[in-house]
């Protein structure tokens, strides 16, 4: 165990210490009470983190296990937790956009940290953005719920958000910026749009992230002239789906030009591409004057049907860069194979209703559980006693299951006693080690 140790910032301490950091900073809107807003925070970033299938059961611990108040002391910093009601009520009056701050400072530790080292693709960061629902009742709503009145008089209310993930085609983890809520404004009628919720989100990454590198890589939706011009005016590259039935005059000016170059390309495992591309053709007839780069793989596998990848890039297609260029585009699809679908499937309870609130509650929870996972992958990508806790429990559902349950059972000084219990089967050391003075 001496030989595997936790490493310094990127490792959970130091990666909650600065969140905390964070969440004090955050304005109080009921300050004065007993508990401040910080502990309530920390609460609701525990339940995700330890992955708590409920907040009932969070709760019950907290309050009945002596040992789990313990441990949350020394785990996250919190003197003392809230029960589920009152963490449900403070938490429905936070701004979900004060939370950017802590997402921020993580993603500072990972480049720190160097845990960014060899994630550039074309010489940039792959930044992937894509929609997702995380809530959708026909009875439970809240002022900034999105509303969709069927023609039978029914109403659905839901929330969605726009996600921003960094990404790259070979490479497991994926790194979550801070999302954006799609849902009603306060006194607005209309329901958001992703479109809206593009424009607030990308300006804010730019904001905050002056000096990054950034490729965006977005399907045929984003395939716009007003996206498109958005992307440009901050500074960002982008590899973007397009398909012959929404851009057909793209696809007629690329089939009609003479200058539209192609070769193919057959790789060990038998697999042949086609590829197809054009520098400076027009996007469509609404924006003739907006040229963009076309590149098109058509793709077979041994006994498999041929697929086709259309793209368009402001980066100029060669022979040389076009299989690049073509998995650039195609790492899009780790937004949610990687991020939406990992919280989803792996214990973090993705599209679990834990309490939606009058204001922003379920958007505050959103919030929290994609910073426990961007904490996750950080630990995944930069801790080797993280990596070597998961890798002995060999599934991500069983290495939760045994966190959780040694958070339970033994009182842990720190986090590098309960990651080495988990990775080397060595039984915590008893109550002496917590000190709850």
């Amino acid at each position: 165990m001496a030989k595997v140790r936790m490493r310094g910032a990127s490792g959970a301490p130091g990666l909650l210490r600065e969140v905390r950091k964070c969440f004090e900073r955050i304005p109080d809107p009921v300050a004065g009470r007993k508990r401040v807003l910080a502990d309530y925070l920390m609460s609701g970033l525990a339940v995700f983190g330890l992955k708590f299938p409920s907040l009932p059961e969070f709760d019950r611990n907290a309050r009945t296990n002596e040992t789990v108040r313990e441990n949350l002391k020394h785990l996250y910093g919190i003197a003392d937790a809230p029960c589920d009601t009152a963490l449900r009520e403070r938490l429905d009056a936070v701004e979900p956009a004060a939370l950017r701050g802590a997402f921020k400072r993580v993603f500072a530790v990972l480049q720190r940290g160097k845990g960014l080292e060899g994630f550039t693709w074309l010489d940039h960061y792959l930044l992937s953005v894509d929609g997702t629902g995380y809530f959708s009742s026909s009875r439970v709503h809240c002022k900034r719920c999105c509303e969709k009145h069927h023609r039978n008089g029914e109403v659905t209310y839901y929330h969605q958000m726009l996600g921003a993930v960094l990404v790259h085609p070979e490479q497991r983890e994926v790194f979550p910026l801070a999302p954006e809520a799609i849902g009603k404004g306060d006194g607005a009628r209309k329901n958001d749009c992703e479109r809206n919720a593009a424009k607030r989100l990308l300006a804010r990454v730019r904001r905050e992230h002056p000096h990054l590198k950034l490729l965006v890589v977005e399907d045929a939706l984003a395939s716009n002239g007003p996206h498109i011009r958005l992307l440009q005016s901050l500074d960002m590259r982008f590899v973007l789906g397009v398909k012959p039935g929404d851009h057909a005059h793209l696809f007629a000016w690329v089939d009609a030009t003479r200058g539209t170059r192609t070769f193919e390309k057959t790789d060990a495992a038998g697999v042949v591409r086609q590829y197809r591309y054009l520098n400076g053709a027009p996007l469509d007839d609404a924006n003739f004057d907006l040229e963009v780069n076309f590149l098109e793989c058509r793709e077979t596998r041994p006994g498999k049907r041929t697929q086709c990848f259309s793209q368009v890039t402001d980066v100029a297609v060669t022979e040389a860069n076009a299989e690049d260029l073509m998995r650039a585009g195609r790492a899009r699809w780790r937004i949610g194979n990687e991020t939406f679908n990992t919280p989803e499937n792996q214990g973090y309870g993705f599209e679990h209703n834990y309490g939606h609130g009058d204001n922003h509650l379920a958007t505050v929870f959103a919030h929290l559980m994609m910073l426990a996972f961007l904490i996750d992958q950080v630990q995944q990508g930069s801790c080797r006693l993280f990596q070597a806790a998961r890798a002995r429990a060999e599934r991500p559902l069983y290495f939760w299951d045994a966190v959780r349950s040694y958070v339970k059972t033994f009182r842990l000084r720190d986090w590098e006693t309960l990651y080495g219990a988990i990775a080397f089967g060595i039984r915590p050391r008893e109550p002496e080690i917590c000190d709850s003075s």
